[in-house]
């Protein structure tokens, strides 16, 4: 059975419409259709028809208004998502919104409304979640050999001066919803998506030039939940591992080009009791808990077919999915209700920085 090619537009062909996903949909020619983008700039516009043989309108009103779309990309600013999304939801329009879909809980509970009212798919740009990286950590965990996970360390750390519009809290800047929100949103994956975290954040003003933070220390708890401790900074020259994680059998390290692990095997492990008398060796003096494990390891290195990069690769398998929920009625894989989870979290985070943000911004109303 043949499947249907889905005729996209595309809302802002900047760093995001243009660069990520127009680049991406122009490769998956079976599945997608670029028929129409919508840009204010009119190099932009002309630079699309060219690349993408497309039509092109100066707002996206127009577009909607002209065109009969399967799904439209919402690629605008960070802080026009909510609006837009919800306006083009109401007009029984299927959304792709790129990340951060919001900037607060609420928010993401109106767009959620919007949704489920009108029948209408709210898919969220988080395409981290396909990182092959990530992908394997999940399979190593789920395979039970790390045993119960104590702590996860993710980190997206660099060191980087920044000084271009996401870095105003008006524009709903800010490391913790750009950069953390690919890492954030894959910790709570592993943590949970079924309860709120207990929270702990410290965040800084670092290097960069507005007044956003580009600095977040976060920890995470919940009772018979790993650990998470998070960091996304723009101040660390020399950066450790992006994922480090504990068990009670062994424990992960890497990045997203190769992992390594090692764990034992309970059934292998010398039987071990409770000795609460002073310990002492052989020769009857002092001595420390002493045992000799036989450790297992593994690794794994990044592999793509086609000399595909990373970024596109990832792109592509939301890409892959979207296109399976719209044509084929499969549930989507990142959904808005776990993303309103980590919405919560950063709600959380800004509480506890009163420093940094003095005042809750109320939710738009649709």
């Amino acid at each position: 059975m043949s499947q249907s090619i889905l005729k996209v537009g595309i809302i802002g062909q900047g760093r995001s419409g243009r660069d990520i996903h127009g680049a991406t949909l122009s490769k998956l020619p079976d599945n997608y259709q670029i028929a129409a983008v919508a840009d204010s700039l009119p190099e932009r516009r002309k630079r699309a028809e060219q690349e993408f043989g497309c039509r092109a309108y100066a707002t996206w009103q127009e577009m909607v208004a002209s065109e009969t779309l399967d799904l439209v990309v919402n690629a605008s600013p960070s802080h026009e998502h909510v609006p837009i999304s919800l306006e083009l939801l109401n007009r029984g329009v299927n959304v792709l919104c790129e990340k951060p879909l919001a900037r607060t809980s609420a928010e993401v509970d109106q767009l959620i409304e919007a949704s489920e009212r009108t029948g209408n798919i709210l898919a969220v740009f988080q395409q981290s979640r396909y990182m092959p990286a990530y992908v394997r950590i999940r399979e190593v965990i789920e395979s039970g050999v790390l045993g119960r996970i104590v702590q996860l360390d993710f980190t997206s750390s660099r060191f980087a001066r920044r000084w271009d519009w996401q870095t105003l809290q008006q524009n709903n800047g800010g490391s913790l919803l750009n950069l953390g929100s690919h890492v954030l949103d894959q910790a709570l994956q592993l943590f949970g998506n079924d309860i709120m975290p207990e929270v702990t954040c410290i965040m800084d003003q670092a290097n960069t030039y507005g007044d956003a933070e580009d600095y977040v220390k976060l920890l995470l708890r919940g009772e018979g939940r790993p650990s998470v401790d998070m960091e996304v900074s723009s101040c660390s020259l020399f950066p450790g591992d992006q994922f480090v994680i504990q068990g009670t059998n062994g424990g992960l390290r890497g990045n997203g080009e190769r992992l390594e692990w090692r764990y034992f095997k309970p059934e292998e492990a010398p039987a071990q009791q409770l000795i609460t008398e002073p310990l002492v060796d052989r020769n009857g003096l002092p001595a420390y808990c002493r045992e000799t494990l036989v450790w297992h390891e593994d690794k794994w290195e990044l592999s793509l077919p086609d000399g595909k990069d990373e970024y596109r690769y990832m792109a592509e398998q939301l890409y892959f999915m979207l296109h399976r929920a719209i044509e084929g009625g499969d549930k989507l894989e990142i959904t808005p209700q776990q993303v309103r989870q980590q919405l919560a979290v950063i709600e959380a985070c800004r509480q506890q920085n009163p420093h940094i943000y003095k005042q809750n911004t109320e939710p738009v109303r649709g």
